[in-house]
């Protein structure tokens, strides 16, 4: 059996994702499943270990139909026996149709449903993993969404524990910051970057109560402005990861991840380090699952600027 989920989105979503997959694999363990991605969100499979392979589709480019033709006799030469959409564009909805898959599910009411064979409610109130998880409905599988989790593969794990060595972190443990967020939340207007003379405030309370605790910022390839201006004036450790895999083992090294919402924090979920996320015009409800180990903080203004250090730092300390 062969079964194909067309996944938009980023990182995040992907990872948002894997418990549908995850359920898909117990449904139907020798089941192949193969996903659709855009190139930026490609790199979370690294960490996923349900997925046979993943076909790289920018569905918010500017595609041609040779483009789309080319998805289609992807997708047609594979002969799916079932395919899940969170698409929900005419487009998409095209597309379904004319690959002769012969089990369509996906969101009812969208511009594409007329193209689906099993359409399920969207309910878009909830965590925004059960919601994904809800497609399953279309296959017969019921049951509760399962918590997102990943498999970080062993030279990753490596890799993360020579650079705990690097830093000269031992076995006192450390705090990791990731302080940034996605150029494409900039470009779309939704700003997720929580001040860097914000950050410096929480890290200066750090030292203060915890002067042997290492205090990591986590850099990735957008993020050199905002890590440069924080460790300037701060007393910290910098970590490059160039992979998902090694910053996955990096937040699960951590006895405490503080971030915005991002890719990253959905990785600390899954790895279950206890995190404080900052959020603001996104709400924490549809992004973080009931945990113990997850806190987060909403802006009340829907800027994540406006929440304040010590807002955070009462949190951190239980004040």
């Amino acid at each position: 059996m062969r079964i194909l989920a067309l996944v938009p989105g980023g990182i995040g979503d992907q990872i948002l994702f894997f418990p549908t997959l995850d359920s898909l694999k117990q449904a139907y363990p020798k089941a192949k499943l193969d996903v659709v991605v855009e190139p930026r969100a490609k790199a979370a499979y690294r960490v996923c270990p349900f997925v046979n392979e993943e076909i790289v589709f920018d569905f918010k480019g500017s595609n041609s139909l040779a483009d789309w033709g080319n998805l289609l006799g992807i997708i047609r030469d594979r002969e799916y026996d079932a395919v899940l959409s969170l698409g929900r564009s005419w487009a998409v909805g095209v597309l379904l149709w004319l690959t002769g898959v012969p089990t369509r599910v996906g969101y009812a009411g969208s511009a594409g449903a007329w193209c689906l064979t099993n359409p399920v409610p969207l309910k878009t109130e909830q965590y925004a993993a059960s919601q994904y998880h809800d497609l399953l409905s279309g296959l017969g599988i019921s049951g509760p969404c399962p918590d997102p989790r990943i498999s970080v593969p062993k030279r990753d794990i490596e890799w993360a524990e020579a650079e705990q060595k690097r830093l000269g972190i031992h076995e006192s443990g450390y705090v990791l910051i990731h302080p940034g967020a996605s150029t494409l939340s900039r470009l779309k207007g939704i700003e997720k970057t929580y001040p860097a003379q914000s950050w410096k405030s929480i890290i200066r309370d750090f030292r203060q109560r915890q002067p042997g605790l290492p205090v990591v910022l986590v850099q990735g390839p957008e993020d050199q402005e905002i890590v440069g201006a924080i460790a300037a004036e701060s007393d910290v450790k910098i970590a490059t990861p160039d992979d998902i895999g090694k910053l996955a083992a990096l937040i699960a090294g951590a006895n405490l991840m503080l971030c915005t919402d991002s890719g990253p924090m959905h990785l600390a979920v899954a790895v279950q380090t206890y995190t404080i996320a900052l959020f603001g015009p996104t709400d924490a409800a549809k992004l973080l699952p009931t945990s113990s180990k997850i806190v987060a903080l909403q802006s009340p203004t829907n800027r994540v600027a406006d929440i304040t250090p010590d807002d955070v730092l009462k949190r951190v300390w239980g004040g």
